[in-house]
């Protein structure tokens, strides 16, 4: 059996202080980064949870594998991290200057059958994708949408006129193989 140094195990081998400052620093760092560039790509988490989700997993990892020499250091770590989450969860919650900050809102990307090119291209979305997302939503043509936003998880809301007709189709795709 190997000898396990039980004192260094469980004793903190870096100042608790210095693991929070550490993580607050990274949480928010990647909080920014998340927030205001990787908005389309976290799909229907929202971006703190997937900040989260990211951030734990590596603590948790570094408090496993002996990164840290004691779990109790990975554990204060895991602590801040969550800490920040319902801090921010909670100040969202109760004032709206905070939630515009921490979730940002949807952006319209079709207004009255009209694709809104600078938000598009804003978000890097082509022409393709686009429409693969409104044919999710049983769109045919741009004239069927009063509006479109990306939303802040990144899927799209179609909001459909009452009566649409003509415009043009975005069905299928120049690259996508006709249907008979």
């Amino acid at each position: 059996m190997p000898d396990i140094d039980w004192s260094e195990l469980f004793s903190f081998t870096i100042s608790p202080w210095e693991l929070m400052i550490r993580g607050t620093l990274v949480y928010l760092f990647l909080f920014c980064l998340f927030r205001f560039v990787v908005r389309r790509d976290t799909g229907s988490l929202s971006v703190p949870d997937v900040l989260v989700l990211v951030v734990i997993a590596d603590a948790a990892q570094n408090g496993m594998s002996s990164d840290y020499k004691s779990v109790p250091d990975a554990f204060v770590l895991i602590g801040t991290i969550i800490g920040w989450d319902a801090l921010l969860n909670l100040l969202s919650y109760r004032f709206k200057l905070m939630r515009r900050l921490v979730l940002p809102h949807p952006i319209c990307v079709i207004k009255d059958g009209v694709k809104q090119q600078a938000n598009l291209r804003r978000q890097l979305i082509t022409d393709e994708e686009l429409n693969q997302m409104l044919r999710q939503h049983e769109v045919e043509n741009l004239a069927q949408v009063r509006r479109a936003y990306l939303e802040p998880d990144g899927q799209i809301t179609v909001l459909k006129n009452e009566q649409a007709s003509g415009g043009p189709s975005i069905l299928p795709d120049s690259h996508e193989a006709k249907e008979s």
